[in-house]
């Protein structure tokens, strides 16, 4: 659900390279959150952003004082700016969309923190030095096919230092998704194929608090192949971890459909 990339293919020798149709989709995608890009940074203060994605990111991320981190997708630079209040040591934020990139920039010289940014193709991303920790929000659902996943992962893997962890969030690929409109209190849709197979598309529609709505599709993968794609992409200990509510909400029955089958999974692995 955070701002996207379109994968390379490989050439035998490792290098990537752009097909017709990768070049075609990549522009689409790019135009696609170029547009949305201020609908998208008001989408942050939907309140399961800060109660359950939040908080669940934070607390899995633990202590990062002092850390080097990698921001993947990072949009409008949100989790890049929060990384570095938290008191990373430096934080670099990379997303293909212009727009995104823009805007954290404004932010970082309004509100100046330190932030770097940069405007790239994950996929294709090769940072000057290896980090201690690279985070993700939402990148991986953009991976059409197992392969694409593949790249994804082992572009994150070779972004970090030996024993650096990888921590993100995704679409919920282990759950079956709700009934259509069924997130419409916590503003947001979700729209599917039925059956869901593998490399759908799953189209989710935002509904913010001023009013605005904006829209764009993720792609199902099986957990399974989540699993194999960071084995191939040489990581440790892959898992799967359970969305968490802020303590502050206990007890609040609004969030009981949300909670009881999040439409969002965090996950965690080490290189």
């Amino acid at each position: 659900m955070g701002t996207s990339l379109a994968c390379a293919a490989l050439l035998g020798d490792g290098r990537r390279h752009w097909g017709l149709p990768q070049l075609i989709e990549r522009g689409r995608r790019v135009a696609e959150y170029d547009a949305i890009a201020n609908e998208y940074r008001e989408s942050k203060a939907l309140p399961f952003r800060e109660c359950v994605e939040r908080h669940t990111l934070f607390e899995l991320l633990g202590d990062v004082c002092g850390r080097t981190v990698l921001d993947l997708a990072c949009g409008d630079g949100f989790y890049t700016r929060l990384l570095r209040q938290a008191g990373a040591a430096e934080v670099t934020g990379v997303d293909v969309s212009e727009g995104m990139v823009e805007l954290a920039e404004d932010r970082e010289r309004r509100q100046p923190l330190g932030c770097r940014y940069v405007c790239a193709d994950v996929a294709a991303f090769e940072p000057a030095e290896r980090v201690d920790l690279v985070v993700a929000a939402y990148l991986l659902n953009y991976a059409r096919t197992p392969g694409e996943l593949v790249h994804l992962c082992r572009a994150c893997h070779g972004a970090l230092r030996p024993g650096g962890r990888f921590v993100g969030l995704n679409n919920n690929v282990r759950n079956v998704p709700l009934a259509a409109g069924s997130l419409r209190k916590y503003g947001l849709e979700r729209t599917w194929a039925n059956p869901l197979a593998e490399g759908d598309a799953m189209r989710y529609t935002f509904f913010n608090a001023d009013g605005s709505q904006f829209g764009f599709d993720n792609f199902y993968l099986k957990p399974q192949t989540h699993t194999e794609a960071f084995e191939q992409a040489g990581f440790r200990g892959f898992r799967w971890c359970d969305m968490r509510l802020h303590p502050s909400e206990a007890g609040n029955p609004f969030w009981d459909e949300f909670m009881a089958n999040p439409p969002i999974v965090a996950f965690e692995a080490e290189r």
